[in-house]
């Protein structure tokens, strides 16, 4: 059973991989979904995103700063929680529960990444 948990390890960081690659492949219609329009500068958190998701499940994946990538990781989603969906989930009309569900989604993603930073990150030369 312990082996089959294990690769847990190796399965959480991987759909954080890709989704760094759509944030890539398709910035622009990402960029006006989902950046909220207060914010400038749209394309740019879509660049850095995704660039940071990407760079989180290579570390996670390679156990080489994993630590700080889960926590840097959880940081992220809790802020996409925050400043994106709580605001449309709070909304009301046809997006609200579509904006429920990516805001329950990416705060359990949130809490996972907090506990591979606590019980499976390897490295800790960062964050002790």
């Amino acid at each position: 059973m312990n082996a089959f948990l294990s690769l847990g390890r190796w399965a959480f960081p991987i759909p954080f991989a890709i989704f760094g690659l759509f944030h890539f492949m398709n910035a622009q219609a990402m960029a006006d979904y989902v950046v909220p329009s207060y914010m400038p500068a749209k394309i740019v958190w879509v660049y850095l995103s995704g660039a940071g998701l990407i760079g989180a499940a290579v570390a996670m994946l390679i156990g080489k700063y994993d630590k700080l990538a889960a926590t840097l990781l959880s940081v992220f989603l809790i802020l996409l929680v925050v400043m994106v969906h709580l605001p449309g989930a709070m909304s009301g009309g046809d997006g609200a529960q579509a904006s429920m569900s990516m805001l329950l989604k990416d705060l359990g993603l949130a809490g996972a990444s907090m506990l591979y930073a606590a019980n499976l990150a390897k490295d800790r030369s960062i964050i002790g």
